[in-house]
Formats: C-alpha cells, structure tokens, sequence
C-alpha cells in the first residue's frame, strides 16, 4: 500500500502498554497516527484530527467505547474496529448496532489488527489507496482528479466531492438530504436545491445531456450509472 501517510488512525485505549505498541506499530507501517487515553480525549482528538479508521477499546474511563462509537458515527465517515477483553456477544451486538465496522478480541495479534484496518480502508475509503476505476471513471484522490474515458474533468472542489460521492455509490439511489449532508456538511443551512445546480454542472461537463449518467429519480433524488 502506497501513500499510507495520508491515511489518518486513531487509537483510543487506557492502557498505555498496549497504545504504545500499536502506535509505533503502525507508524512503521506508515499511518499517520494519533492517540487518546480515554472516550472524552479520543472525541476531542477525533474533532481536529478527522481520523479515517478509529480503534477504540470498549473498556474506558470516563466516556466508553460505545459512546464514542456512537458518537463519531454520527459525524464524519470514519471506520470503527472495537477492541474489547470480553468474549461476550451482547458486547459485540451493542458495538455493531452502534455503527461498529469490526470487532477484535483481547489479546490480538498485530497482523491481524493491521489487516482489518486495510479490509475496512478498501471498504470505505477506496480511494485512499491509489486512483480507482469505476467503469470508464477514473479517481484520483491524492491529485484531485476524475477522469472519464481518459479525459480529465474539469471540476471545482464541490464539483469534486459531489462527483467523488455519486461515484462511490453508483447504481444507488442518494437523496438530496444524504448528498447535502455528506458533501456540503451536516451544518449546512443553505437551500437543498444547491445539489440541482451542481448536478446540473456536472451533466454538462460529463456531455450528459440525455441523463443517462446522473439520472433523476423523481421524489427519491439521484442515482450514477457507470456508461
């Protein structure tokens, strides 16, 4: 895996043995890594840091793992794996119920925990790991990028993300609300009718002028079929 510095994990567990070990561990792999002691540490870290994969014991001081996890899921797009010393399945419902992408149990063994967090990467976050091809579509990440049949895209940076979404879920239907919060923000106040003029936007830039792209499903909002 290529350009794994600009993937961001963040570790969250009260005992410092076991968060040293995994911090170092994966900084020699490449991450880009942070730590928390505890839940309440690892929600403030989680705020400026934006981590892309969180690992979070389920045992903290203060603020638990579920809380965290259920927290930070109802923010930005963030992979969860739980790390917890008990091998009871009401802890691993409560976790997967709460958003968690992954369990682990305690001890483990670090392959194992480096392979899941790059199971959950190529799973949701695809395009961390190198351009990814959708069809005729190209995606470019780290160079800001969609290409089509070879031909660069012209797109603003809201352009970008919108067209990096729909790409990412295409055959799916998104509607205007999940599109207004994933793209502009959960925080954004403005008219949801901003995503029609930048569907609009791309159609043309795509040459998509029958919408056989970017189709509109009356009602239920947009949904990308690869050409």
């Amino acid at each position: 895996m290529k350009g794994r510095s600009d993937i961001r994990i963040l570790l969250a567990d009260d005992e410092p043995p076991i968060l040293d070990f995994l911090e170092l561990g994966l900084r020699h792999e490449g991450y880009d890594v942070k730590t928390a002691p505890d839940g309440w540490a690892a929600l403030k870290e989680a705020a400026a840091f934006r981590p892309h994969v969180a690992v979070l014991d389920v045992m903290m001081p203060g603020l638990d793992g579920f809380e965290v996890c259920e927290r930070l899921k109802a923010g930005d797009s963030v992979a969860v794996i739980m790390l917890t010393a008990r091998d009871e399945v009401g802890d691993r419902v409560k976790g997967l119920r709460l958003g968690a992408d992954d369990y682990m149990m305690k001890p483990f063994s670090f392959e194992e925990l480096l392979a899941r967090i790059e199971a959950r990467l190529r799973n949701q976050f695809p395009y961390l790991l190198g351009p990814v091809s959708f069809g005729a579509f190209r995606v470019d990440d780290r160079r800001k990028e969609i290409s089509l049949s070879g031909r660069v895209l012209e797109l603003s940076p809201t352009e970008y993300e919108l067209m990096r979404y729909l790409l990412l879920n295409h055959g799916v239907v998104l509607s205007k609300p999940a599109i207004l919060e994933r793209v502009w923000g959960y925080d954004f106040a403005g008219d949801e009718n901003i995503v029609e003029v930048y569907v609009r936007s791309l159609r043309d830039k795509l040459g998509d002028r029958e919408h056989r792209i970017i189709r509109t499903l009356r009602g239920a909002g947009y949904r990308l079929d690869l050409p």
